[in-house]
This record gives C-alpha cells, structure tokens and sequence, in this order.
C-alpha cells in the first residue's frame, strides 16, 4: 500500500527518493558517524507532510503516546531497539518503572501504554505503572476495550529514589510530556535513570529549538547528498511575548508572517511550483495539535475572532501561550481512501520500528491532522518495509517510500538529539 500522491508535481519527490536510494551505504554512514558523536533520544515519533515537490517533518515529539498503532508484525523490531536502549543504559536492568499521562480515560492512550508494556516486558524487564495522578493512592485498575487490564499504582519517593510498593526500579519510562510543568516527585533522582530527561519535556523543551537544530541537521544531509536544504527543510520564525487575550504582540506576529510568506514565495518561483504558500501559526510548546492556526495572508490576523483566540491562548493541561513558532506550511499530498493523510514514523533509540498514517476526511491538505476525528491506518506491507528496494520506480515501491519516511524521520530525532544537549542543564563545559 503506497498512498497515492495526487500531485503533478512529483518530479521532486521521485529525484529525492531515487537520490537516497542511490546514496543509502553514505547515507547510513553518515549516520553511523552521527550517533558515534550524540545520544538518540529513547524514543521518538517524527509527523511528516509530502507535498509531492517537499518533504518535511512538521513536529517531532519525544514522547510518543501511538505505540498501540503499530501493526503486529512491527513488534520484534520494536523489541530488539528497546533491548539495544537498556542495553546502553542500565544493561543489569531488571526493573522498569513507566510513568504515563494522567489522562487516564482515554482508551487509545491507555491501549498506547499497554503495548508499551508488551515490549518492555518482551525486552526483559519487569514493568509496572507508576502514577503523576495524587487522587490513586492505592494499585487501581483500570479496564481496556480488549478485555485486558493495566493496574496504576501510587508512586513512593525516598530521598534518592522513586519506586512502588516493593518495586525499585533502575530505569524510569516517562511516557508523560510534562506539559503541566515538572512534579517535584521527578527532581533530584540521581541514582537511577529517567528517560527522557526531564528538559525534553515541554516545561522546557521549545519547538523553536528543535527547528534551529533540524535546519543544522538538514544542511549537513543536504551537503552530504548535494541538494538544496529546503527541500527537507520547512522554514520557521519565533515570536515571543504574544498576549492572545489582549491582543498585544500580535503585530509582530503579523510581520514574521509577511517575512516567512514572501521567502516561500521566492522559493516557490525558484522551482516553478504553483501553490498558494501559508504557514502554520502554533504554540511553541505542547503537543495533541492544540493552539494551532493556518494563515495564508498576513492581514487574517487583523481580525482573529475570539473563539480563535482562545483556542490559541491555551494547551494541554491549560498551560497560557505566549511564545509562538511560524512555520512554513507543508502540504500533504498523500490520499488514504481519498482522505488526507500523513505520515508517522516511530522509533525507538536510533532505529525505525514502524510507522502509520495519520488520515483525518474531513480536514484540508494545509491543515492540522492531529484533531478529533483523525483515524490510523498502519503501515502495514506483506513484505519487510524497512529494507529498500534498489532499482524499483521511484514512487512505485511501499519499502522504498518508507525507507525514505525513515531518513526524514531519523534526521528530525537527530535534531532532538542536538537539541537535547544544548539545553541539558547539567551538560558538562569543556572550555
């Protein structure tokens, strides 16, 4: 199943297919050499958009909460990253404490944690749950729609360590975004390993830098394979100090706006490509698709309506939004069963284990899928999708799109990576 692309600009798309296929063994290397020098992030789920003449990741998330939309066939992949991860870290891990999200009533997330449990535990470790959430103070369960169970259980913390009842775990698993800010539970852990660490969460962790990092990253890939960045790349700006309420700071916005507009614009001549260019206004921290609007003309934000400007001026967990990253909209071009769709690639240390689309029927080609309404449809192919195929059609081949879907995937959590060690507030400076 390779989703059509209804685009007649495909022509790019195709050249930088065959252009990675080609360059696969310096591809790989470059990587190799990559992740001699930095750390992956544990865990990592990449969004992407395929605009036929582009393709770019539009958010990169380090907690990735859709493992459940893995297909079977995905799981030893998954297994043998999470062997390969603990293996690094802890390799006399025996005990593995996962933390998830609070919202416990959401049965697509808790079938998410369940399967992460499936492949910790396949990995050899002993996994139970721990719980943010001060209202369960005793183990509670909790039913799925399988007819399975997953049982929370309150978190005790000693001075230096944090566990369970009878259970003290090496390793910790968050699989909790912090959104909310960092619970002091979770501070000063210094004798067992918490992944991520805490200033991947979106208490600190900014959008913004993440794109700095991706565009060092894709400039360096580019070099590598001697094309232009951008067409890996999509074009960001940041704004600070935006009262959504108020309505200050939004001039400014405005102006970032025209800017990045007009530099799509010019890149749009550049390759003959006739789209009207827009960006993508959002939060510059959170997640679950909240606090995002899409702009095609800078004047639209003369007249923000207040029901927009509430959905912009708070997140998850009801965090107030002032900073702001301006991104360069990137179409999806991808049809599931006529609907909209892109692709999500996850991974797991510096592997792929798997991906799916992310298909939304009654959203627009520039317009946020991560929404009510979205279903998932697994990457799911008869045979291996992770090993390309030379010498096939670009286009025409299901692994050698996926393979494609990887490197893009594996540069974003690169860029997570660069990310990560220029904001860790404990990295040691070498002078």
């Amino acid at each position: 199943m390779v989703p059509h692309l209804v685009t007649a600009l495909t022509g790019p798309i195709n050249e930088l297919e065959q252009r990675i296929l080609e360059s696969m063994p310096a591809i790989e290397r470059w990587f190799r050499l990559e992740w001699m020098e930095h750390t992956p992030p544990f865990y990592t789920s990449v969004d992407i958009r395929n605009a036929g003449y582009k393709l770019a990741p539009v958010d990169t998330n380090l907690f990735p909460g859709g493992f459940n939309n893995l297909t079977p066939e995905m799981l030893p992949l998954a297994v043998q990253a999470a062997m390969a991860a603990i293996e690094k870290i802890c390799p006399e891990a025996k005990n593995l404490l996962l933390i998830p999200e609070k919202h416990t009533r959401n049965m697509f997330y808790l079938m998410n944690v369940q399967r992460l449990i499936e492949i910790f535990g396949l990995a050899g470790l002993n996994v139970r749950l721990g719980t943010l959430d001060e209202s369960i103070t005793e183990p509670t369960r909790l039913q799925l729609p399988d007819g399975s169970e997953l049982t929370l259980e309150p978190l005790l913390r000693t001075p230096r360590r944090l566990g369970l009842k009878d259970f003290d775990p090496c390793t910790i698993l968050l699989n909790n975004d912090l959104s909310g800010g960092i619970p002091d539970v979770l501070k000063n852990l210094h004798e067992q390993y918490l992944l991520p660490p805490l200033h991947a969460g979106w208490a600190v962790r900014r959008k913004s830098q993440h794109f700095d990092s991706y565009e060092e990253v894709a400039k360096k890939f580019a070099k590598l394979l001697g094309m232009d960045p951008w067409l890996i790349n999509p074009m960001s700006a940041h704004v600070g100090e935006v009262d959504w309420q108020e309505g200050s700071g939004l001039d400014r916005v405005q102006t970032q706006v025209d800017a990045l507009l007009t530099k799509i614009r010019r890149k749009h001549k550049e390759y003959g490509i006739n789209e009207k260019p827009f960006v993508v206004v959002k939060a510059d921290n959170g997640t679950y698709g909240m606090g995002i609007m899409t702009v095609r003309d800078a004047k639209e934000l003369e007249e923000v309506s207040r029901r927009t400007r509430n959905k912009m001026g708070v997140v998850k967990d009801g965090q107030t939004v002032s900073d702001l990253i301006i991104q360069e909209g990137v179409p999806t071009y991808e049809r599931v069963n006529e609907a909209v769709a892109e692709p999500v690639v996850y991974m797991i240390d510096r592997y792929v284990v798997g991906g799916f689309y992310r298909v939304h029927a009654d959203r627009g080609i520039d317009e946020n899928l991560n929404a009510p309404g979205a279903s998932f449809v697994p990457l799911a192919f008869s045979e291996s999708h992770h090993l390309p195929k030379p010498g096939m059609r670009p286009g025409a081949s299901a692994p050698n799109r996926f393979y494609m879907y990887g490197v893009i995937g594996r540069l974003a959590m690169l860029a997570a990576s660069y990310e990560l060690e220029a904001t860790d507030p404990d990295a040691e400076v070498y002078e």
